[in-house]
């Protein structure tokens, strides 16, 4: 079967979003176990005295619990916002690749009624 010009430049294009997604997964998963971790911190930091530490440059550092709480809580809510950006972002290469698969598709029928 031959496949005409049109048809190739698309499949490398629907390869070339593949690999976008891929690397939209490898930073979702990245910023999933952040979130995780974080969110482990602040259970552990709840059933804490009021002496909590944290690391700063490989320094243990004595903080204000209720000031560390906060910053945890801000990280949080700054993953949790990448997260959902990238969700969107991996739907809609998702659907890309979806349509352009689908031009393929009627496309390679299309030459084969030539």
């Amino acid at each position: 079967m031959n496949v005409s010009k049109e048809a190739e430049q698309k499949i490398s294009e629907v390869q070339l979003v593949e690999q976008n997604i891929q690397n939209l997964l490898l930073q979702k998963q990245n910023f999933q176990v952040q979130f995780t971790e974080i969110e482990n911190a602040l259970s552990e930091l709840e059933k804490s005295d009021d002496e909590v530490y944290k690391i700063v440059s490989g320094l243990m550092i004595k903080t204000n619990k209720n000031k560390l709480k906060e910053e945890l809580s801000s990280r949080k809510e700054v993953i949790e916002l990448r997260i959902k950006n990238i969700e969107k972002q991996e739907s809609k290469l998702k659907e890309k690749i979806s349509g352009l698969q689908k031009e393929i598709m009627e496309g390679i029928k299309s030459d084969d009624r030539k």
